[in-house]
């Protein structure tokens, strides 16, 4: 049941990032089922790969996450939204972000701190 709130949170969490980045689009009508399928969707490609490439990424890039006192991890998350961008263009997903900056950049910001959000208000199990 926490998987399926989790998805929820991203779906919604990208939503936002769609309706404030310009870069970022769904290509399906606005407020239809197909609309919030594709968001689902995309949200769980989102949810894969950041539990698959991200932890890679961040190893790999440690040294550089360090030098920059974290800073580097806003990059790292614009990679892991514009794959997910990739992915879903090879599943013919009409998910779209256009460039790496800004679009990319400033919707993986805006998508880790309504994730932080909603987390919020998702109980934990622990």
């Amino acid at each position: 049941m926490r998987f399926i709130i989790r998805t929820v949170a991203a779906a919604v969490a990208l939503w936002v990032a769609i309706q404030f980045i310009d870069g970022i689009d769904v290509d399906a009508p606005t407020n239809s089922a197909r609309y919030w399928g594709v968001l689902l969707l995309v949200a769980l490609i989102f949810g894969v790969v950041n539990a698959i490439v991200k932890p890679i990424v961040k190893a790999l890039g440690c040294a550089v996450i360090v030098l920059t006192l974290g800073l580097f991890l806003l990059v790292i998350n614009a990679a892991m939204l514009y794959l997910t961008s990739w992915i879903a263009g090879q599943f013919d997903i009409p998910f779209h972000v256009d460039n790496f900056y800004p679009a990319a950049f400033w919707g993986a910001v805006i998508v880790s701190v309504v994730s932080w959000l909603l987390g919020l208000f998702i109980p934990d199990n622990d």
